[in-house]
């Protein structure tokens, strides 16, 4: 059977699932496990591997399935072509290859590298808290030169990628 992406609402991914899943349609919500940074703590927590999609199963996508995905709350649209609005069916071999990826015990990175003139909060080391603009960063190093207005007066401080996030 296919299988159809689904976009949903800004983290609205389990809810889209539930509410799927009570309508009898078949779901999956790929979902990765990672560490999450508390005020005190960390944290290993479940995030989608796919923020914003999920995809669903069905034998044909005929108007009734559509509508019945479309109407539940939190999806925004199924992916398809852009001239008709068509949806696209998801390779099965993909989906095969996804559930793989999720079921090995590999550590995954979520990859927010900022660019040149982004605002972004020092997140560790002297400096945590202090907000300031990447002047220049090296991604090969994953080196960061950021310009932070200290009393009117411009400080450029040298920081490694995970020292960063953007705001």
């Amino acid at each position: 059977m296919p299988w159809y992406a689904i976009h949903t609402k800004s983290r609205h991914e389990h809810k889209v699932n539930t509410g799927l899943t009570q309508k009898k349609i078949t779901t999956f919500l790929p979902e990765a496990q990672v560490w999450s940074s508390r005020k005190d703590r960390k944290k290993k927590i479940f995030v989608p591997l796919f923020p914003g999609y999920l995809f669903v199963e069905t034998p044909n996508l005929n108007n009734e399935t559509k509508l019945a995905v479309l109407k539940t709350s939190g999806v925004v649209r199924i992916l398809g072509k852009k001239e008709n609005s068509e949806p696209l069916a998801v390779p099965d071999e993909k989906i095969d290859a996804i559930r793989r990826f999720i079921q090995t015990d590999v550590q995954i990175f979520n990859l927010q590298s900022p660019q040149v003139g982004e605002a972004v909060r020092i997140v560790d080391g002297a400096f945590a808290g202090i907000e300031g603009v990447i002047i220049s960063r090296d991604a090969q190093k994953e080196l960061f030169v950021l310009n932070i207005e200290i009393l009117h007066r411009a400080v450029a401080v040298k920081l490694e990628g995970f020292q960063i996030k953007k705001i």
